[in-house]
């Protein structure tokens, strides 16, 4: 062959494998990513990594915060609350530049946990218009510019430990888990004017544990974020609730059917496999955990329900589902694995790193067969996502960390409290 063939030959496959791998990058337009499952269909997100090891950029961030990024295209969005403000920033995908930052001025006092600060919420996006909660402060929508297309009072936000349930978005609408404490409610809202749709209120999250002169119990309620799942071809929205988990037509709010036992305190947010049509939902501290075969009209906890663990590990972060197993890493800093269908524990192992803090709030990212997690002292984990425990590496930005991964076109985003990172290979 020729020199001019071959580097024309040469040309035609680099243009090929950078097509290809174009193909195959996709967004990650909101909590837990694009089904809101923990789950990418992306492959070659780096192994290894560290302080000076395949970092792309990192991005100081004037507080701390727990709110996970989300990106489209070129443009990386996280909120962010400080000095009074609760904002939503865009920064380029590329370089970690701050594009621009719109937000509300809000002073007002409201009750958090010192480990929750304002914000924690991840924004959501469909491309043309990107939401964010900012608690008391209001639900806000902005295009991918920043111009604000509206916000809308939902009122005062009441919880001695915060919130941090994220807003989703399902066709035409904007649905918000507004809560928890009182009031505490589920809301769809016109995506485009912000109109209310419909609304329903949480069951009563009342545990019977009050304290003295309380009316109602303060360790209660739930912080999920609805998932929207395929059940038997129609789309439905799934909740967790304090005892209870309920499926829902999204578009009229009309309830579909409920299974019970989950304790009053909700942290996590549902798992759903598609392939098994199986709803897996997770309680809070000394919690509860359930699975069931989705679908079926009213209370279906005694046809439909597979199994129920009455007390299980405190359960923060979210996991996800692969190949008929659960995988979660949970607040004590263990990995676990159960069997989807019969609850079986296969495997259960610590993870611990060189940071000061093995203790885990975040939630597991599931990619090209592995399991991505990161604990409060900012080790990261990647597993095997297999019946047979294997720790494939440990990296370690050495910096507190309570949000969850974000992954997209190769690259794997962590929000720690001081800035926001984006790991990549060269």
């Amino acid at each position: 062959m020729n020199t001019n063939a071959s580097l024309h030959a040469s040309a035609i496959c680099s243009l090929v494998v950078l097509l290809c791998s174009s193909s195959r990058a996709e967004n990650w337009p909101q909590w837990r990513g694009p089904k809101g499952t923990g789950v990418s269909a992306e492959k070659n997100f780096p192994l290894h990594w560290g302080t000076n090891q395949n970092v792309r950029w990192k991005q100081p961030l004037p507080a701390k915060g727990n709110s996970t990024p989300i990106v489209w295209g070129d443009r990386v969005f996280v909120t962010q609350a400080a000095e009074g403000q609760r904002n939503l920033l865009c920064l380029d995908r590329n370089d970690g530049r701050l594009r621009w930052q719109k937000g509300v001025a809000y002073s007002e006092g409201e009750a958090t946990h010192d480990t929750n600060p304002y914000n924690s919420s991840s924004p959501v996006t469909d491309g043309e218009r990107v939401v964010a909660w900012f608690g008391s402060a209001g639900l806000y929508c902005y295009d991918l510019d920043g111009k604000e297309l509206w916000h809308r009072d939902l009122g005062p936000q009441r919880h001695i430990w915060g919130w941090g349930s994220s807003p989703v978005l399902a066709g035409e609408l904007c649905l918000l888990n507004f809560g928890p404490g009182e009031p505490s409610f589920l809301v769809a809202m016109d995506k485009k004017t912000g109109r209310e749709i419909w609304r329903l209120n949480a069951p009563d999250a009342d545990s019977g544990e009050k304290k003295p002169g309380q009316e109602k119990a303060i360790w209660a309620g739930s912080w999920s974020t609805p998932l929207l799942a395929s059940v038997g071809g129609d789309e439905q929205l799934i909740m967790t609730w304090p005892r209870t988990v309920v499926g829902f037509d999204p578009k009229s709010g009309r309830k579909r059917w409920s299974c019970d036992g989950l304790n009053p305190l909700v942290y996590t947010s549902p798992l759903f496999d598609s392939g098994k049509e199986i709803v897996v939902a997770m309680g809070g501290f000394n919690g509860m955990a359930l699975a069931v075969k989705a679908g079926g009209e009213g209370d279906v906890t005694a046809s439909r329900r597979l199994w129920h663990q009455p007390k299980t590990r405190q359960r923060i972060g979210s996991g996800v589902i692969h190949d008929g197993h659960i995988y979660i890493h949970t607040d004590p800093g263990l990995a676990e694995c159960w069997e989807l269908e019969s609850g079986r524990l296969v495997w259960e192992e610590r993870l611990q790193g060189p940071g000061r803090r093995a203790d885990n709030w975040s939630s597991m990212v599931l990619a090209d067969g592995k399991l991505y997690t990161v604990n409060q002292g900012g080790d990261a984990f990647v597993l095997r996502a297999a019946p047979k425990f294997e720790v494939m590496s440990t990296n370690s930005l050495r910096e507190p960390t309570i949000a969850s991964m974000a992954v997209s076109d190769g690259r794997i985003l962590i929000r720690t409290h001081r800035h926001l990172w984006c790991i990549a290979q060269p």
